[in-house]
């Protein structure tokens, strides 16, 4: 970012700080899932891997919050155009700190499921304003492009956090406070998500409401949303298109890349190996994921600013991801785990940079007043309610496949 150093005072370098904490912590909260999926549905339904019971109630955990999360989301990104975008900043902050503490003191599925929910909730509203917000701080294009790719950028860090995070508390699960007299790791790995946070909620309330959207509030031209004026001739394509893509983009992320830590533990080189050291095998297989998807956002955060051809950016992703994903992971169960470790970090390379794109892109293709309701509809119907229905799929379909065991 030494590009930006001249241009940017100490508020400008602040919101840049502040804003990557937040997009980390929203990862730091969807990652999580995969890592704590088994444990808590272990421990608090005594549901054991493969039986009826634990797919479908994986199917939910994938699905319902991340759906709910879209749902709200979606009304989020309106209210971020109608009431502006620190507000609902502040307030998804909120919603998704506590919720994440909560979740980690469930103490039944369906509590767990209700917190999670109120997690994602928390999570797509953030999204939606935080990158509405960064862009009309920084108006200059190239500035734009490297403010909004960079903090976007340390969303893979999140990853990373939450994998430590999950690391740390296998490790050294005895250490820590019991809850409900026991040290169950993946209750301290969830309440972990609320110490990003703290910073957020700090200091976010006193940083500068987004000027473009203050200026046209104040002069009374700020026209008021809706979804409909998407769907007008000049808006219509962008609103379709960018819907279908982000289901795309996730669609790969929840249907593929975040069942990999189940498919782990059923390699033939884990076998006979402890619970403990298994988990740990898994949050590594992840690390090498998150530092490819960082990798592939900083590469395009850098070619974001070299690249006219917004279709000529994304397609250097989607087209070797298009033949590398589905390689990996029809190899994953044959392979070992370091073959499974190298073919984690390119997808992560070539699939995580995308939903970067999507943040850089939106931005620029609708106005003020529906900057935040056009990017939540792309986001939350697409990525959100569309999207994350792989995970459904993926759960109920595969054990049904001929020769799935």
């Amino acid at each position: 970012m030494s590009g930006l150093t001249k241009k940017l005072g100490p508020v400008e370098w602040l919101i840049c700080v502040i804003a990557s904490i937040g997009f980390a912590f929203d990862i730091y909260v969807i990652l999580v899932l995969p890592l704590i999926l088994g444990p808590a549905l272990g421990e608090l339904g005594g549901l054991k891997p493969g039986t009826p019971q634990y797919l479908d109630w994986a199917s939910w955990m994938f699905f319902v919050p991340a759906f709910a999360g879209g749902l709200f989301g979606m009304i989020g990104g309106y209210l971020t155009d109608l009431w502006g975008r620190r507000r609902v900043l502040v307030w998804s902050i909120l919603i998704y700190s506590f919720a994440t503490l909560a979740a980690g003191y469930a103490t039944s599925l369906e509590q767990l499921l209700f917190f999670r929910c109120c997690s994602f909730i928390g999570v797509c509203v953030e999204f939606v304003a935080a990158v509405a917000w960064l862009a009309e701080l920084f108006p200059d294009q190239e500035q734009r492009e490297k403010v909004l790719g960079y903090t976007q950028a340390f969303s893979s860090i999140g990853g990373l956090m939450v994998t430590g995070a999950y690391y740390l508390a296998v490790t050294y699960t005895n250490s820590f406070p019991e809850i409900y007299g026991t040290h169950s790791a993946w209750r301290y790995t969830l309440i972990s998500g609320l110490i990003p946070a703290i910073p957020l909620m700090i200091i976010r309330p006193f940083l500068p409401e987004s000027p473009a959207w203050a200026r046209k509030k104040a002069e009374g031209t700020l026209k008021r949303p809706t979804f409909l004026a998407l769907f007008q001739p000049q808006f219509a394509k962008t609103t379709w298109v960018t819907m279908i893509m982000f289901a795309a983009s996730y669609g790969a992320a929840f249907g593929a890349i975040q069942q990999m830590p189940r498919i782990v533990p059923g390699l033939s080189e884990l076998a006979g190996m402890a619970p403990p050291a298994v988990q740990k095998v898994v949050s590594n297989v992840q690390l090498w994921q998150e530092v490819g998807g960082l990798v592939g956002r900083v590469a395009l955060a850098l070619l974001a600013t070299m690249i006219v051809s917004r279709r000529l950016l994304i397609r250097i992703f989607q087209v070797p991801g298009l033949l590398i994903l589905p390689f990996v992971f029809f190899t994953a169960t044959s392979s070992s785990v370091e073959g499974v470790k190298w073919g984690m970090a390119a997808i992560g390379f070539l699939t995580v940079a995308q939903l970067s794109f999507w943040g850089n892109y939106l931005p620029r293709v609708y106005p003020t007043h529906l900057r935040g309701t056009g990017e939540s509809f792309a986001a939350n119907v697409g990525g959100r309610m569309l999207g994350t229905l792989a995970a459904l799929i993926t759960v109920q379909l595969v054990p049904r496949i001929p020769g799935a065991s």
